[in-house]
């Protein structure tokens, strides 16, 4: 049996615009529908209150889907929510975000659950993002891992109380703000 042929960037770049959401994970392709309307509201709100909170303070720049995240030729993403730190600027170029950003934030649909918990959970450590939240509408709640030894540990949890995640010491994320 031949070898299976991976898609590249250069395949991925080819792919029509459709309207459809497309990712590629380690040469493989991957089309999820587009999001709900709460997980949309969700995004603007992040986008919002972490938005305000990096140029306030010149922490370096915040993203929204559809940008692409090229971890590699073969890895390329669109994360609801990308932070870059001024530390990896350089790393912004026409095509996206080409490396690991700072932290990724992606919100849960349905659609998305494993994907975001067990595939990307996985993708985004192997690539060195330092952070990565998983938000989720559903139980009103957001998950912070930081990379630790290659792998993501548990950096907190935001629930009923205002709390604060990794990179973000100084920006409490109010659960009652976020879901509204």
């Amino acid at each position: 049996m031949p070898a299976r042929v991976g898609l590249t960037y250069r395949d991925y770049a080819a792919l029509p615009d459709d309207g459809k959401r497309y990712e590629l994970y380690r040469g493989e392709l991957s089309v999820t529908p587009a999001p709900g309307t709460r997980h949309q509201s969700a995004v603007v709100r992040f986008i919002v209150r972490i938005d305000e909170h990096v140029k306030s303070r010149r922490l370096g720049k915040v993203f929204v889907a559809p940008t692409d995240c090229i971890l590699s030729d073969t890895t390329v993403v669109q994360p609801d929510v990308l932070y870059v730190a001024t530390d990896g600027l350089s790393m912004i170029s026409e095509r996206g975000i080409e490396g690991p950003p700072t932290l990724v934030i992606e919100i849960l649909s349905p659609s998305t659950v494993q994907i975001d918990r067990v595939r990307k959970l996985r993708l985004y450590a192997e690539h060195d993002v330092l952070h990565y939240w998983i938000a989720d509408p559903e139980s009103r709640s957001v998950e912070g891992y930081t990379l630790t030894g290659g792998v993501y540990v548990p950096a907190g949890r935001v629930t009923d109380e205002p709390a604060a995640l990794p990179p973000f010491p100084e920006l409490p994320l109010d659960p009652a703000d976020l879901w509204s």
